[in-house]
């Protein structure tokens, strides 16, 4: 088994979680401004990555852009890995390729913890998504209290790119924001994204 296989129900049954869906659970975040090389990439990537149509592609021209200005605005003191295998605990399904992981190390060869968010692409369905991304940030908790790098709240995200939903997990419970973020305009998923990152600093 691996990430890919769990549904959302199977993902809370086997790691026994409870869950509160609800509104936005980010406080009100300054604006941040993308640089005009995302912007222009963005301007000409998400017509190509719409028509082609498949995660890759979305991950490709639109996620990764997004995710590596991410770092690009806090100064490189974030690593952003893409495709990485993320073998935590097979035994339990944990175990498989992370579409995106985000962790506090700068360390860019490997994984180090703290892992702070897992991004999951979909080319359409984010509800298809869902259990697979749960089961990635259940890893990333256990990940870090292995390498003695507790943090208090995972996040995750499933997002085709140009709509992005975002969770977190605070010990067995996670919580859903119902609310789908856009892109474009990107502004409001960066400042989200580069508050996660400081504030579990």
């Amino acid at each position: 088994m691996s990430y890919r296989e769990f549904t959302w129900s199977k993902a809370k049954q086997d790691f026994s979680l409870k869950t509160i869906e609800g509104d936005r659970f980010f406080p009100v975040l300054p604006e941040v401004q993308p640089s005009s090389l995302l912007q222009e990439m963005l301007q000409r990537n998400i017509p190509w990555a719409i028509a082609v149509g498949n995660e890759k592609a979305r991950s490709e021209a639109i996620i990764n852009p997004i995710l590596l200005e991410v770092q690009q605005v806090l100064e490189r003191k974030i690593s952003v890995f893409s495709g990485e295998e993320f073998n935590v605990d097979p035994k339990a399904g944990l175990n498989g390729i992370c579409d995106f992981l985000i962790s506090q190390s700068p360390e860019q060869i490997v994984v180090e913890a703290p892992v702070l968010v897992v991004v999951e692409a979909k080319k359409d369905d984010l509800k298809r998504g869902m259990g697979q991304c749960l089961a990635e940030m259940v890893a990333a908790q256990r990940f870090n209290r292995a390498n003695q790098q507790t943090i208090p709240t995972i996040y995750g995200s499933v997002t085709t790119g140009t709509a992005w939903r975002f969770l977190k997990l605070e010990d067995s419970i996670v919580t859903v924001d119902l609310t789908d973020y856009p892109v474009p305009p990107v502004e409001q998923v960066l400042s989200i994204l580069v508050w996660i990152a400081n504030n579990t600093r």
